[in-house]
Order: C-alpha cells, then sequence, then structure tokens
C-alpha cells in the first residue's frame, strides 16, 4: 500500500492545486469562511457541531440525519438527530450574531441532497461506519472536501475505494483520528520516532472494555419509531429487523456496521502505534489473534467483546492489541526506556524523556476543535491534513485485520495469519474472504 500511494500522493499535487480554486475559491482567502455540512447529528456529530460553532469555524448551512429526533443515544437523556441539530446552529446563530432571528441552517434527511447543493465546501461524515465509503465516494466525485469520523471505512476493500476517489478527484480528506492534533500525543510519538527510548521493539496498545449491553439470544423485534428512516439507516447492510439497540450509539458493536472497540478505540491508539514506529502508511507482516471473546450466538451485539492480539512488523517490532482500562492507549517500549501516554495522564521510564510535555488543551481549543481547524486549512490551501486518507486507511486496516485474526481464532482456533502490507492480502486464501463483506 505504501508504494501506491506515494505515487497517488506525487500525482495528486495538482489535483489538489485544482482543489485550491475550486470550493475554495469562494472563501477568497485563508481568513474567509467556508459552508459546510454535517452528515449525522447523534452523539458524535452533535459534538463535534457544537465545538464548530463555539470556535467560529465556519457556516454550517445544513444538517443531515435519518432520526428526525429522538432520545437514546450514548446516554438515555440525550436528544439528538436533523431537527434539534438545526434548531440548536440556528438558536446559536440567532443569539451570537444579534441581526435578528436565524433560518440559514436547513435539514434533510437525505445525504444526496446535502451533496448537490454548490454551495457546499465541505461535509462532515458522522455516520455508522458502513456509510462511510458510499458518502466519501459520492462527495469527493462532487468535488466536496471531507472530514470522516473513524474508523476510515468498514473494510479494507471499502478503504481502498475511498483511497481511490479521494486521489482521482483531488480533494482533502481528514479522518477523525484526532490524537493527530493532541500536543501530547505529537510528543510522545514523534519522541518514540526519533529515538529517544532507543529502538523500540514492542508497542502495547489498550482498546476499551464494550461499554454496553445488548440483547442475547431470542431478543425480539421492535417497532421502528415514528420519524426514523430505519431501511435507509441500514443501506446496502443486510436486511434485519429493527431493535432500538441496533442503531444510534450502539451500531459499534455489531459487525454488519462497525467493528467494536478494536476499530472504535484502535483507531486512536493503535493509530498513535504506528505514528510513533514511522510506519504510518505501512503495516505488520504477521498477525495472531491470543485471545477473543464472544457474546452467545444468537446475541445482537456480536462483535468481539474482549480481546488480544499479536502483530509483528518486517523488522521484527511487536506491537499487541489487548482490551482493557482507557487509562494508557498506547505504550512504547524501546531498549533504553519507554513512554506512555493515555487518557489519565502521560508517563516515562525517566522524567527527563518528559522534558517539554505541552499541555493538552482544552476549551474553545480543544483537541477535536483543533483537529477540525487543521482540516478546514487544508481545504483552503490544497496541503495535507494530519489525518489525511491513506494514514486513516492504513490504521483502519491494522484494525481489520486484527478483527479478521480474532475471528477466525473463534472459528479455528490458534493460528498465525501472514500479511502483505503492500498488496493488503493474505497469504491464507480463505482468510481474504473478509477483506469485505456481503452487501443487501
Amino acid at each position: 500500500m505504501n508504494q501506491i500511494s506515494r505515487r497517488q500522493m506525487m500525482a495528486s499535487a495538482t489535483a489538489l492545486t485544482i482543489l485550491g480554486t475550486s470550493s475554495a475559491a469562494r472563501a477568497g482567502s485563508v481568513n474567509d469562511r467556508l459552508n459546510v455540512a454535517f452528515i449525522g447529528v447523534g452523539n458524535q456529530g452533535m459534538g463535534l457541531l457544537k465545538r464548530f460553532l463555539a470556535a467560529d469555524l465556519g457556516n454550517v448551512a445544513m444538517v443531515c440525519d435519518v432520526n428526525r429526533g429522538s432520545y437514546g443515544y450514548k446516554e438515555e437523556d440525550h436528544f439528538y438527530g436533523r431537527e434539534p441539530a438545526r434548531d440548536f446552529v440556528n438558536d446559536y446563530y440567532t443569539r451570537h450574531r444579534g441581526k435578528g432571528n436565524y433560518n440559514t441552517c436547513t435539514a434533510t434527511e437525505d445525504w444526496r441532497e446535502v451533496i448537490a447543493r454548490d454551495d457546499i465546501d465541505a461535509v462532515w461524515l458522522v455516520v455508522p461506519d458502513h456509510w462511510h465509503r458510499p458518502m466519501a465516494v459520492t462527495a469527493a466525485a462532487a468535488g466536496k472536501a471531507i472530514y470522516c469520523e473513524k474508523p476510515q471505512s468498514l473494510t479494507i476493500a471499502d478503504g481502498q475505494a475511498m483511497v481511490a476517489a479521494v486521489r482521482e478527484h483531488g480533494v482533502v480528506l481528514q479522518t477523525g483520528s484526532h490524537e493527530r492534533s493532541n500536543p501530547v500525543s505529537q510528543f510522545i510519538c514523534e519522541a518514540a520516532k526519533a529515538g529517544k527510548i532507543g529502538p523500540i521493539r514492542r508497542v502495547v496498545t489498550t482498546v476499551g472494555y464494550n461499554n454496553k449491553v445488548g440483547p442475547g439470544p431470542g431478543w425480539k423485534a421492535e417497532p421502528v419509531p415514528d420519524g426514523f428512516d430505519y431501511q435507509t439507516w441500514l443501506g446496502n447492510a443486510p436486511k434485519v429487523p429493527y431493535h432500538h439497540d441496533r442503531c444510534l450509539y450502539r451500531f459499534r458493536f455489531n459487525y454488519d456496521y462497525s467493528g467494536g472497540q478494536i476499530t472504535n478505540f484502535g483507531a486512536h491508539s493503535n493509530d498513535m502505534a504506528q505514528w510513533g514506529l514511522g510506519r504510518d502508511l505501512d503495516g505488520p507482516v504477521s498477525i495472531q489473534a491470543l485471545e477473543a471473546k464472544f457474546l452467545p450466538e444468537g446475541s445482537l451485539f456480536n462483535t468481539a467483546t474482549e480481546t488480544k492480539f499479536r502483530c509483528v512488523y518486517e523488522d521484527g517490532v511487536e506491537l499487541i492489541c489487548q482490551s482493557g482500562p482507557e487509562q494508557v492507549q498506547t505504550r512504547f517500549e524501546g531498549e533504553d526506556g519507554w513512554l506512555q501516554t493515555g487518557y489519565r495522564g502521560t508517563t516515562a521510564s525517566s522524567p527527563n524523556l518528559l522534558d517539554g510535555l505541552p499541555e493538552k488543551p482544552s476549551g474553545t481549543d480543544d483537541v477535536l476543535t483543533r483537529h477540525m481547524r487543521n482540516f478546514l486549512d487544508c481545504v483552503r490551501t490544497g496541503d495535507e491534513p494530519r489525518a489525511y486518507v491513506e494514514v486513516g486507511h492504513s490504521t483502519a486496516s491494522l484494525c481489520h485485520i486484527g478483527n479478521i485474526a480474532i475471528r477466525r481464532h473463534a472459528q479455528h482456533g490458534d493460528q498465525t495469519l501472514d500479511w502483505d502490507p503492500k498488496k493488503q492480502t493474505f497469504a491464507q486464501e480463505d482468510a481474504n474472504d473478509l477483506l469485505t463483506r456481503n452487501r443487501a
């Protein structure tokens, strides 16, 4: 993959220059505002939308969601959807712009309507993973810049299609692996890459345990709520009965729509691992599942509840990805010491390794806001964002082959899979069947 993507990156330089005179041309200068739309305004989408408004990053012209509005996202009292999002934007502009009532932000349930609008410069795709490829490919063909939430794709085949579309049409895509915009993560990963702890021998990454519990075998279908377009939500996933635990925040625990916590938290911790190893566009050559636990057959949630797998890179460096508390996301172990960082802080084998460690930003300049700002700056200039499309694809690919290994482990027992990171294929031919998914 890294050889192909580098050629694509060089060939796309002209296309990115063209981008600077297309959607960004309406902005006039790097200080002018872009018109954006949010597709998907649930738990993560509303969080990003509120940060976008608070930091005054541009004009929110449109919001889109198949849910008109309801409670029951990550927490039961979260009331999200297209109408709450639209009203929030218009109320915010009314209160902060001081020029009467604003009703300039519109809402739709049809994402194609968003992409068809000529005045939209960039779109935020904050939707279940199985919708990333169709939306991103369509948006790229329409010349829209794309902020795509992590993990970048549902499958490796989907990720390959997204890379090809972005490079063919010369648009900017930022993956939502926002640790790339965290100065603390930048410090640790760059220190590891620079050899501050000597040659790295091992990296340990953590993905969180499942934080929601779904119904077990024998669960019963429920009526589709009024105002929720369930068939569009399913899209090209298998046509199955509705249950509230299948949708909204909980989609991530079903393989039809996501990859569990390996692709959720792993899109951060494993991204930092490859970053610190200097392997942003690379991958391991072998992968072995060490532990895998699943709910009983017939449960609505079918992704692994606990996992541990081992990857080995061409030079012998190993990566262990395991379920656990999220205090430590990524730990680099070198011949001369160790560095680790996570949600509960950053530590090292020697205090001097942390000399110059910056503060994690907060408020209206927090990490997520910085990541969105970096994306918009690149939309204007045509530069590559911090988590550009090949980086997002490489990280997602690592997570995907981890899932493939643990799913096969459950079926076939202990097995090491040989992986070619350039061709993106397994030596074990039957494992390649899991590089894509069946579509409805």
